[in-house]
């Protein structure tokens, strides 16, 4: 071994040692900057991996957390690097595919340029232009597929509508395609997935997807260049367009008549437009009328918020992703609380995973209690029907189905008067509303309400029965 291979060994551990400490000081800097609860869930299982020629890499748990830290925290993490490591670094992150498999590891690159990490590499008024226009980078997440987009009624139009886009583009029944909703209930998922397949189908197919604050930003560059012809003709060339939240070029009017040519364009050229926006084109304000009137001219389909179910399925998958195993206590008590988004959801299993393995805690009620009091207001809980009727056939082990039967045998009996009962307790149903949902009369009800009463204060197992379904009912 010769002096300089020595000097080498002594000179790289000590400097992977001094930058490990900026880490560790960019760490202290963003917690200065977040709650205790968002640094623990989000920063607090982020290490260094290495430090080399400006190119800072860090170890994430899963992809899950590159997502989030991009979306939610990028300019905290920016503001930090450029305070410690100085203007100009790269941020990486390193995770592997598969837990605890060295082998799957990836290291992915920031998908946003900052000029407080890098600087402006002379910014063009169009990234893609410079391309031949069957190279264009489509800008899909291969990981918003199909495959992996979880159904139900509250979604199921939406998704059959993408899928026989992607499965046959040259369908223009619906064109443009119009998706809405709420926040975080699987726009951006949906639309991206329509791209996906259809690259998937024809690799050569022109597929652009494109946030319209970003459309807006190059549009604003292209106009002080003086390349909007240069511009427009980029966005000619696509064979589906694909825009999220489009609503942001609401109060843009140069933008908008400018998307209002492409929009025209591929249109006529029977190209495929998809849009994303959190209202349907009958509430936007500020909005081209003559745009409205296109984007009328297609087919909307609302994506609503996550029914109980979806919440379920949801939780499954992305624990299944984690490789996190979640009992199913604390799956139905996460899917009874966090019932506004699919991103909640989402984070809520990234955070149960960083704590359990973290803290080396097992995932129960407690933890998950813990977790959803730092992320979101836990619900006090409004039964309807329907919960209690689970709830009652779950205890007696029967078909829920059985309950609103004619059958009378004594166990599917006994649980439908305590079904009665326990809906007039706990909800604001009148006795001939229930009832109505049970096939029975008002008198019936009321006797099955009254019979159960007069038999709680001598009936023991009767009172640890109805304990034990509502112990369960609040969980």
């Amino acid at each position: 071994m010769n002096f300089a291979t020595k000097r080498n060994e002594c000179i790289y551990p000590k400097m992977n040692n001094e930058y490990s400490h900026k880490w560790d000081q960019c760490q202290q800097f963003i917690a200065d900057n977040l709650s205790p609860e968002l640094y623990n869930a989000w920063f607090k299982p982020l290490t260094f991996h290495s430090f080399d020629n400006g190119k800072l890499v860090i170890n994430i748990p899963s992809p899950y957390f590159y997502e989030q830290l991009e979306e939610r925290f990028l300019k905290l993490i920016v503001a930090a690097l450029t305070k410690v490591f100085g203007r100009g670094t790269q941020l990486f992150y390193h995770y592997n595919q598969i837990n605890n498999e060295p082998t799957t590891a990836v290291t992915m690159e920031t998908s946003r340029q900052s000029t407080a990490v890098r600087p402006p590499q002379g910014a063009t008024a169009n990234p893609f232009h410079q391309e031949p226009l069957h190279d264009v980078d489509s800008q899909l997440n291969p990981s918003y597929n199909f495959e992996n987009y979880c159904k139900s009624e509250s979604n199921k139009v939406a998704v059959s509508i993408g899928e026989a886009i992607a499965d046959n583009p040259r369908l223009k029944t619906f064109n443009p395609l119009f998706v809405c909703g709420p926040c975080g209930v699987g726009k951006t998922h949906l639309i991206q997935a329509i791209g996906v397949r259809i690259k998937e189908h024809n690799p050569q197919a022109r597929v652009l997807y494109i946030t319209s604050r970003l459309f807006q930003s190059q549009y604003t560059t292209a106009e002080h260049q003086g390349k909007i012809n240069d511009f427009i003709t980029f966005y000619q060339g696509i064979d589906v367009l694909i825009i999220d939240d489009i609503q942001d070029l609401i109060g843009k009017t140069k933008t908008q008549n400018t998307f209002f040519h492409i929009f025209n364009h591929l249109k006529q050229n029977q190209k495929q437009l998809i849009l994303s926006s959190d209202c349907p084109p009958a509430l936007m304000k500020g909005m081209e009328e003559r745009l409205l009137s296109r984007f009328k001219g297609g087919t909307t389909v609302m994506i609503e918020r996550p029914d109980y179910e979806l919440r379920k399925d949801v939780l499954n998958m992305r624990a299944s992703q984690d490789g996190l195993s979640i009992p199913r206590e604390v799956m139905d008590f996460i899917a009874s609380n966090v019932t506004e988004s699919i991103r909640e959801l989402e984070g809520i299993v990234a955070s149960l995973l960083a704590h359990a393995t973290f803290l080396n805690r097992d995932i129960n009620i407690d933890l998950a209690r813990n977790v959803l009091a730092n992320a979101v207001k836990i619900n006090k809980r409004t039964l309807n029907f329907e919960d209690i009727t689970r709830h009652v056939s779950d205890f007696y082990n029967i078909n829920p189905d059985d309950i609103f039967t004619k059958s009378r045998k004594r166990e599917i009996s006994d649980a439908r008067q305590m079904v009665m009962f326990l809906v007039k307790k706990h909800t604001k149903m009148p006795l001939k509303a229930i009832g109505a949902r049970l096939s029975r009369t008002h008198a019936t009800v009321l006797y099955a309400c009254n019979s159960i009463e007069e038999r709680i204060p001598i009936d023991k197992k009767l009172q640890e029965d109805i304990a034990a379904i509502e112990k369960a009912m609040k969980e």
